[in-house]
């Protein structure tokens, strides 16, 4: 590991602090806005949400472990359908409860250790969800891309969607040091500029807006019953199973960077309580899940800088842009083309993550058992399989093939076993590389 530039608990002074800050939001930015654009929540609340979310996990993982919390992509079908059943307090119910099975999650490790979270989730059953979550979407991100606000062809929308997706590559691959961190945000950018010029974007909202808005605070009680049903937590819960894996993987990758077993200390259960937290508070105000960042783990990586008022700096600058009107309609004048060709990648990428996952993995698809598994789960979540209780009681797509997939994966002979001392042994032989 290279030697820190700013270590853990190191405070950097005023103006380091402001930009090495600024650094994390960007990271984030533009991912974490794309979320509730695509399902229909404000982007104000998903600023404020990740910041109150990140300011959390710091907090229960004692300043410890420097991440950075933005907007889950695998709930993202699910909080469309969710909506679609009870509208949009339904889908804040079940994110909370989401949240919620990160708690008992993190109580059991803390109780019975973490091997049975591997036993119960190995890359043979995630990486396909993993997969299912990103080509599930690819539909929607066309979609954005190719119709206009009538929902017929548009070549003008689509023009701007691949001007958006080109420069998203573009900056992804050539770009070098922090930029290459923040593909989203300048595909976004670019996007918007290319709409703007040839007269696709709105900025009469963005004229008329204040300087300081209240933004739509969404409220359990207030602004919806709360009302849980079984068709919900089967929507929402089995993600859970997904972001769980997710989030272990991002804490041993961000062991690497740092230099230290955040594992054992604060200890998994303790960052899976605060992914948690964070998650149940988004979904308290009106916000989508939460889960740690990997763009923000590289910038780690390339700054050196792992000081954790840096991150919570970037919480804090991210609670207060959600209070900025004019930054809010700025956002909401993004034109959906915009969104779609950013998508197109993003999508990809998750799903190529979940393939990138089966190949690190070692998974052997000459063995049966792991051809079978990996089958059921890719054509159940994609085709988009419905098991129907009831009228009010039914799992469907990616929740049914997560599920699906745990359950073959616990019955089927010749189950491997997960070695005690997986976290060691994966640092040890990672230290024999450098």
């Amino acid at each position: 590991m290279n030697k820190p530039v700013l270590d853990i608990k190191d405070v950097p002074s005023p103006l380091q602090w402001l930009t090495l800050s600024l650094q994390h939001l960007f990271a984030m930015f533009g991912a974490t806005i794309l979320v509730p654009y695509l399902v229909g929540l404000s982007p104000a609340m998903a600023l404020i949400s990740s910041g109150l979310g990140t300011l959390a996990f710091l907090i229960i993982t004692k300043w410890q472990v420097p991440a950075y919390l933005g907007s889950s992509f695998a709930f993202i079908s699910p909080i469309i359908a969710a909506k679609a059943a009870g509208g949009p307090g339904a889908a804040m119910i079940g994110s909370f409860l989401a949240g919620l099975v990160y708690g008992v999650v993190a109580l059991i490790i803390k109780k019975a250790g973490y091997r049975w979270i591997m036993n119960l989730l190995p890359p043979v059953v995630v990486g396909p969800v993993i997969i299912v979550i990103g080509l599930g979407l690819a539909n929607v991100a066309v979609g954005m891309a190719m119709n206009g606000p009538d929902g017929k062809y548009n070549l003008t929308y689509f023009s701007v969607a691949l001007v958006t997706l080109a420069a998203t590559i573009v900056c992804s691959i050539f770009s070098r040091g922090l930029f290459s961190l923040v593909p989203v945000l300048a595909g976004i950018i670019v996007g918007y500029v290319y709409a703007l010029i040839i007269g696709v974007v709105d900025l009469s909202k963005v004229a008329k807006a204040k300087l300081f808005e209240m933004p739509d605070f969404l409220l359990p009680g207030i602004d919806y019953p709360i009302h849980i049903t079984g068709q919900i937590v089967l929507l929402m819960v089995p993600v859970a199973i997904v972001t769980l894996s997710e989030h272990i993987g991002h804490q041993l990758v961000l062991s690497k960077v740092v230099g230290r077993d955040y594992i054992k200390n604060p200890g998994l259960h303790r960052s899976i309580l605060g992914d948690g937290t964070a998650t149940m508070i988004s979904a308290l105000i009106g916000g989508p899940p939460k889960t740690t960042y990997g763009e923000n783990i590289g910038v780690l990586a390339i700054t050196r800088v792992y000081s954790v008022y840096v991150l919570a700096g970037a919480a804090v600058l991210a609670i207060v842009f959600g209070f900025i009107g004019k930054i809010t309609a700025l956002i909401g004048s993004i034109p959906t083309p915009v969104m779609g060709g950013v998508s197109i990648l993003l999508f990809g990428i998750i799903a190529s993550s979940g393939l990138r996952m089966l190949v690190d993995s070692k998974v052997d698809f000459g063995d049966k058992r792991n051809l079978v598994i990996s089958s059921v789960i890719l054509v159940i979540g994609i085709g988009g399989a419905i098991l129907k209780i009831s009228e009010t009681f039914q799992i469907q797509g990616m929740a049914l093939a997560a599920i699906v997939g745990v359950i073959l994966n616990l019955i089927l002979p010749g189950r491997p076993e997960v070695n005690e001392n997986m976290f060691e042994l994966e640092k040890t032989n990672d230290d024999h590389v450098a």
